[in-house]
């Protein structure tokens, strides 16, 4: 099997894996819209006991946060078809598929900075305790943005 072919076949494999991430987390944000009103209680919220205070400080960090991310995994699924109808276009442009890739990369990268931050915004609003219950909490879910997005909306 010829180098090009097996970098191609990776590439396909780890687009359909992306791909099954996007689409569930695609699925999951247009059935269910934005998180709860300020001030609901969400299961993560009542398992971490926030108080009122911290209640409206999560839930304000929140919102934006999800949006975001939202329009993040748009842009990685719309780089992510891109890179699919390049792959198995009629003549391949290989700097096409290139491309692509990269940009991919760079969204996850941002992702990956949005991500972050929010936890570090989080991480500003709980007590000691609840930040390590949260840090156990978050070790326990799946890796990527779905475990994250799905602990905020239940």
């Amino acid at each position: 099997m010829s180098s090009t072919l097996q970098r191609r076949l990776l590439a396909v494999s780890l687009l359909i894996n992306l791909g099954v991430l996007v689409a569930a987390l695609w699925s999951q944000l247009a059935s269910e819209g934005l998180p709860m009103p300020s001030g609901a209680q969400t299961s993560l919220t009542r398992e971490l006991q926030l108080n009122s205070r911290q209640l409206q400080r999560w839930h304000d960090a929140e919102a934006p946060f999800l949006a975001q991310l939202r329009a993040s995994m748009q842009a990685i699924g719309e780089q992510r078809d891109s890179l699919v109808r390049g792959i198995f276009a009629a003549e391949t442009d290989i700097e096409k598929i290139e491309a692509a890739r990269v940009r991919i990369a760079e969204l996850q990268e941002r992702q990956q900075r949005l991500v972050i931050d929010q936890l570090l915004r989080e991480r500003e609003i709980l007590e000691p305790s609840q930040r390590d219950r949260l840090a156990d909490i978050l070790l326990g879910q799946p890796v990527g943005p779905i475990g994250l997005d799905q602990l905020h909306r239940e």
